[in-house]
């Protein structure tokens, strides 16, 4: 006679679980909110999206791909855009001067 404990139905391992979430998406919101004597003190809401890349890019969720933070293109993009405004500067101080 075995030992063997057997089960009905099949476990999933955490691997296929992330799969799904990661696959579909999952959002999760809730709010928080402060008041005394019915005076809004503090209000804070939370959203948080899992989800893969790819299912965010479909949903139009792309905001990585313009944080300075994240990636080197968006740093070179806003150093780009600073050095114009300074060029600006340079030069209207420039004819400032020469006037």
């Amino acid at each position: 006679m075995s030992n063997q404990i057997t089960h009905g139905t099949q476990a999933t391992n955490l691997a296929d679980i992330l799969e799904r979430v990661l696959d579909k998406g999952i959002v999760i919101a809730g709010d928080i909110k402060v008041q005394i004597a019915d005076i809004d003190l503090l209000t804070i809401k939370i959203r948080l999206l899992i989800a893969s890349v790819d299912k965010a890019m479909e949903m139009g969720i792309n905001w990585w791909q313009s944080d300075s933070f994240l990636t080197t293109s968006a740093k070179d993009k806003e150093m780009e855009e600073e050095n114009a405004r300074l060029q600006k500067r340079i030069e209207a101080l420039e004819e400032k001067i020469s006037c």
